[in-house]
């Protein structure tokens, strides 16, 4: 029985900032962000958009009412939850409509969560076949104005329907793991910003790929000859570029040039929307499927995911027949054509509002959200989440 990806969904806010303009209003070359970081636009999040938000509007894209019959466990990958004790998953669960016999759970481990999810489903759905599984990654990457790391900040979610027998992408059962404890980038409890040692977490990205790489390779057989693509978790795009050079002079010429293609066309909607931590794999995975050239069916395709503290996995999948018809690329290009830009000055203003930190009301204005599922404010220190 084959198990895997039988839809796909992406939600991102619809403002973004222009990281040209923001280099120049941080006095700084324009190259450093457009080249240096591979970075072209970074979408913010109004106060009316969190994790729970943007995961249930990436899920309401793909959800029919088949979908939420069937789906019995939700699992929300995130490392910007919006509660210490209440599931982010039970909020999407609710607001998806799905129906209620089903287990709702939050996974942490930084921008691993939503790999760790897919895993845990895979191993669901082998016990009961009938069943699907909502996997979500949303988060909001925020570490500063004027912080080193602001250029790769970004907001938004993915969302995936795991499943018997998948219509876009069969996952193999082999995956290369590896966990260290170290401290590259982390956020402690007190802070709505984190904190990177950007050279550490550059070289322990690196050094965790080719380590699961290698094991992957020892453990399949399998080399880059193999793969049609490699989809990478893009902190900012030019992070994946940096990894897939350690291991890229393994295959031949042809297959170096076609890799490096697939790339390319793999980082798309990374470049214009920015780090969203859980779901920047496969909102690189959604790119290379809906931006690319279109792949034959069993093409395979790698996928690293990396979590800093830190957590690596590598594994793959071949697709599936037809898998072109199951994609949203035009509406999410029109989402993406459809956002507003915001000045530096709005950026800031919007970066620097909050909800109440001392449990008193807030009442939001969903009206300038043009999203289906919005915050709408906080009342007796309950969050209120409304589906338009």
């Amino acid at each position: 029985m084959e198990i895997g990806i039988d839809k796909i969904g992406f939600y991102t806010p619809h403002f973004y900032v222009d990281m040209e303009k923001l280099a120049h209003a941080r006095d700084t070359d324009p190259g450093k962000y457009l080249v240096g970081i591979g970075q072209e636009k970074m979408a913010v999040a109004p106060t009316t958009q969190d994790s729970v938000t943007m995961a249930a509007n990436a899920a309401l894209e793909i959800l029919d009412d088949e979908d939420k019959q069937a789906v019995d466990m939700v699992l929300f990958g995130t490392e910007t939850g919006v509660d210490h004790s209440k599931s982010g998953a039970v909020w999407v669960h609710h607001l998806a409509g799905i129906q209620p016999r089903a287990r709702a759970v939050e996974l942490k481990q930084a921008c691993y969560g939503a790999t760790a999810a897919i895993q845990l489903a895979m191993g669901h759905i082998a016990l009961n076949p009938e069943s699907k599984v909502l996997v979500l990654g949303s988060d909001i990457a925020k570490y500063g104005l004027r912080s080193g790391g602001e250029p790769t900040q970004g907001a938004g979610a993915v969302a995936l329907l795991i499943s018997a027998n998948p219509r876009i992408l069969a996952l193999d059962k082999e995956q290369a793991l590896l966990t260290e404890d170290i401290m590259d980038f982390w956020r402690p409890i007190h802070s709505d910003k984190a904190f990177v040692d950007g050279k550490f977490s550059n070289e322990s990205y690196i050094k965790f790929f080719t380590t699961v790489w290698n094991e992957y390779k020892e453990k399949t057989g399998r080399t880059l000859d193999d793969m049609a693509a490699i989809c990478f978790h893009l902190p900012y795009t030019k992070m994946g570029r940096k990894a897939f050079r350690a291991i890229i002079d393994e295959a031949s010429e042809e297959v170096q040039e076609s890799l490096k293609e697939r790339y390319e066309e793999s980082i798309a909607y990374n470049k214009v929307v920015g780090n969203i931590y859980t779901g920047s794999l496969y909102l690189s995975l959604l790119s290379l499927l809906e931006q690319g050239e279109e792949l034959t069916e069993g093409a395979r395709i790698g996928l690293f995911s990396y979590g800093s503290g830190a957590v690596g996995e590598f594994f793959s999948g071949t697709l599936k027949a037809g898998y072109q018809q199951y994609m949203l690329g035009e509406k999410h290009q029109e989402m993406l054509d459809n956002r507003k830009e915001l000045s530096i000055e709005e950026y800031e203003d919007i970066f620097e509002q909050s909800l109440p930190t001392d449990g008193s009301a807030i009442e939001l204005e969903v009206e300038e959200d043009p999203a289906p599922v919005v915050l709408a404010g906080v009342r007796d220190e309950i969050r209120e989440y409304i589906n338009k």
